[in-house]
């Protein structure tokens, strides 16, 4: 199989209960929840779907953000602060890459199995606010949660931000999506941080 016959593989989830056409080779018909063997098919399904935790049938985004938690604690003793922000640098863009191929291989501008975002987000959380303990980094998680699941103001914002696009008229709408799968929770991300600021100085 050459290169380009494995970008083109087909992909592999549950199906909807009534399948929806594609109308053009751009637009695929969106499936259902994904599979293990849909996140396996290729590495960018792996990476968005955060190497498992998106294809919890509860609360993806929370399993993401706990499994992103997890992998600091876990990594930190290895880490400086320069090296978890080369991490984080580039899970950017490799998540941007990640979660737009994932997102048209669905069919779906925004999955909510794509968990990339709450894992990268939450990794600038961490990162920020360190050094805390374990209690310090609860409290960012359930403000993290927060401000992603409720999405108020520049969160909702952001989220609404890429949703008007239409593959079959705009030929970057996917790549535009994927931005915009991630742009929502680094908002979040700083809202976060800001209240844990404001928090701390007392304001």
């Amino acid at each position: 199989m050459n290169l380009s016959e494995y970008f083109a593989k087909p992909v592999h989830a549950e199906p909807l209960s009534e399948p929806v056409l594609a109308s053009s080779d751009s637009v695929p018909a969106p499936i259902g929840r994904p599979t293990v063997r849909f996140m396996l098919s290729h590495p960018a399904h792996v990476i968005a779907l955060g190497l498992g935790a998106g294809l919890s049938r509860i609360a993806p985004g929370t399993s993401g953000t706990l499994w992103a938690w997890a992998a600091f604690v876990a990594l930190a003793p290895w880490l400086n602060d320069a090296q978890w922000a080369w991490v984080i640098g580039l899970s950017l863009p490799i998540g941007w890459w990640a979660c737009t191929l994932t997102a048209r291989h669905m069919g779906v501008m925004d999955p909510g199995s794509i968990v990339w975002d709450e894992v990268v987000a939450f990794w600038l959380v961490l990162w920020l606010i360190s050094p805390t303990g374990l209690a310090g980094q609860a409290l960012a998680f359930g403000l993290f949660r927060f401000f992603d699941a409720v999405k108020p103001g520049p969160v909702g914002w952001a989220d609404q931000l890429f949703h008007h696009l239409d593959p079959q008229t705009d030929t970057s709408a996917w790549r535009k999506a994927g931005f915009g799968i991630l742009l929502d929770d680094l908002v979040a991300a700083g809202c976060t941080v800001l209240v844990i600021a404001l928090w701390r100085f007392g304001v």
